[in-house]
């Protein structure tokens, strides 16, 4: 098959997926909450290293939208603007990406990567309100 029909293809698959995502309401609790469970909570959770450095707690939705030492991690309506998102979507310097990267997290089983849906879910959320829904 050609390189450039496969290459649409996938074009037009994408575009329907983030279409579909843009249409249905993204949920906290049933979409945004399991992902920040499986890959930030080891680390962001009330006592872990993650708060320890930052601040940062993803336990509930309140500490999610509570932010960092430095301010809100979440602006509601605006993933671009919100940390949250920059850092998980790798729009920050290197060092600063969540999970993080370096050799250690790698070796422990940590610090691999999100998914391109489960970033898209999450900058959906906050591009829709980041409701406590």
């Amino acid at each position: 098959m050609n390189v450039k029909l496969l290459f649409g293809i996938a074009l037009i698959g994408l575009s329907l997926q983030i279409a579909a995502c843009g249409r249905s309401e993204v949920s906290f609790s049933a979409d945004v909450q399991p992902i920040l469970e499986v890959a930030c909570l080891e680390c962001h959770n009330n006592t872990g290293e993650g708060v320890a450095a930052s601040g940062f707690s993803v336990v509930d939705y309140a500490a999610v939208m509570k932010g960092t030492e430095l301010g809100p991690a979440v602006i509601p309506g605006s993933s671009m603007s919100s940390t949250l998102y920059r850092v998980i979507a790798g729009k920050t310097d290197p060092e600063i990406r969540m999970p993080p990267h370096h050799d250690e997290s790698l070796a422990e089983g940590r610090g691999l990567s999100l998914g391109a849906e489960q970033i898209e879910i999450i900058g959906a959320w906050i591009d829709q309100g980041a409701k406590d829904n």
